[in-house]
């Protein structure tokens, strides 16, 4: 993305932000955080501290380096959060950022805290007439309470289900579950991750992505082609897969639908988005029984990497990468 945005028209403060949580003014230099399988890059503490606005009449930005002189930055326009999971995607820096009064990128607050929780995603779905896919939430006070009940409800969506952490991104935490005797470690592994576990019915089908945005000026929700995943190894969409270009996973875009089969889709895309909240920009993931697309994920702040679908999709339905990204920010400044 840092190497996407247009210089004519913006100039870039890259912050960086640590595992211990520090705000950091990181290289302009789009290289340093290639994705290398052999080495993931990481933010490294280099010192500087970002300082922000003491204020919500200020959007001065400045700096405290390693020495311990401040400079400005200049005025902030936008914030582009390019974060996922935890914190970053989950509404928590979305909060940050309208308290100092900051414009920004993509899904306002609720929307944001919405769409990361698995099982409230689902309930606002289905009660919005999208189809989704059965499921129990299920905590370790639930199985402590009554784990009869627990394994009975479970047992009652057939197997294979898939096990995912209900507040957590990038298929971390996530298994695949063929046989019961797996289902305890597939708990542990997704409540590693967060404190409730979504177990849901897998749904045998095409698995279809796409691109959503916001629409301009109060016009409609703009939905993009589908793409789809061909899995030919891994039993699901993995990290690997995902950002590290992993063999076993092909993405097509555009995938091989109907006129119909695609309208539908981006009908129950747009219904989707909107029902979450409407804001900004989501990727939707589907799986396509052939007669209905069930919706699996809407995710606020999907994979921007060169190999990612939600970039992929948009580039096919006729806008280049440097184009969506300017999209964006003025979506967002204005």
């Amino acid at each position: 993305m840092l190497r996407a945005i247009d210089r004519d028209r913006y100039r870039v403060i890259p912050i960086g932000i640590t595992r211990d949580g520090a705000y950091v003014l990181e290289d302009d230099d789009p290289g340093k955080f290639a994705l290398d399988p052999a080495h993931l890059p990481e933010v490294l503490d280099n010192g500087t501290r970002i300082i922000w606005p003491d204020s919500a009449r200020s959007r001065e930005l400045r700096v405290r380096g390693a020495d311990g002189t401040e400079r400005s930055l200049g005025d902030v326009d936008v914030v582009f959060p390019i974060l996922h999971g935890r914190f970053g995607e989950d509404g928590t820096i979305q909060g940050f950022l309208e308290l100092l009064d900051l414009p920004y990128v993509g899904a306002g607050l609720l929307m944001s805290a919405i769409a990361m929780d698995k099982h409230t995603t689902k309930r606002i779905l289905k009660a919005a007439d999208v189809p989704v896919a059965p499921w129990w939430s299920v905590t370790r006070r639930d199985v402590e309470h009554d784990d009869e009940l627990v394994r009975r409800r479970v047992r009652s969506l057939g197997l294979p289900v898939f096990v995912k952490p209900a507040r957590a991104g990038s298929s971390v935490g996530v298994s695949k579950v063929a046989d019961w005797s797996e289902l305890d470690a597939a708990l542990e592994a997704a409540w590693a991750e967060d404190d409730t576990a979504l177990v849901e019915q897998a749904v045998i089908g095409r698995e279809i992505e796409c691109g959503v945005l916001a629409g301009r000026d109060g016009g409609d929700t703009r939905v993009s082609v589908a793409g789809e995943i061909i899995l030919d190894g891994p039993d699901f969409y993995d990290f690997e897969a995902k950002y590290l270009g992993g063999a076993g996973a092909e993405l097509v875009c555009p995938a091989d639908l109907q006129p119909g089969e695609l309208a539908e889709m981006q009908r129950v895309a747009a219904r989707a988005f909107e029902a979450v909240g409407g804001e900004g920009l989501a990727r939707v993931d589907f799986f396509y029984t052939g007669t209905e697309f069930i919706v699996n994920e809407v995710n606020t702040m999907p994979g921007f990497t060169p190999i990612s679908m939600f970039p992929k999709c948009w580039i096919a339905s006729g806008m280049t990468y440097e184009q969506l990204v300017s999209e964006l920010i003025e979506m967002a400044h204005s």
